[in-house]
């Protein structure tokens, strides 16, 4: 079973930068896929940016060009540099790791190993 933990929340004023990192360990197979993830009050998870062992990575239309996902591959640390933050990136940002796809696709059922998630906040 993938452990994951996140670290790195926290908050912010608007177009501030935060940089999340996830912990990874217990990776059986040589193929998977990792990302994260936010939940704001009242909605949805929805995926924020995956990427995968070959390092294809997709981001959701409302965070390219501002977020960027990276990993260690050596340790499987996972990590998300948050630039030009909105009040509209405030949620509960969760790593998650599943196996690997032909892509790097952004639904959370999809993510088998999830942590208990780090608080982001951005206010205006």
């Amino acid at each position: 079973q993938v452990h994951v933990v996140e670290s790195g929340g926290g908050s912010v004023q608007t177009g501030g930068s935060l940089r999340l990192s996830c912990a990874a360990s217990g990776f059986t197979d040589s193929k998977y896929t990792m990302g994260w993830f936010r939940q704001a009050p009242g909605k949805e998870r929805e995926g924020v940016a995956a990427l995968d062992s070959d390092d294809y990575k997709i981001y959701a239309d409302s965070v390219r060009g501002r977020f960027t996902i990276s990993h260690d591959h050596t340790d499987y640390s996972l990590y998300l540099q948050m630039n030009d933050l909105r009040p509209e990136d405030t949620a509960m940002y969760y790593c998650a790791a599943g196996p690997r796809r032909t892509w790097p696709d952004l639904r959370p059922v999809l993510y088998d190993s999830w942590g208990q998630g780090t608080q982001v906040t951005v206010s205006s």
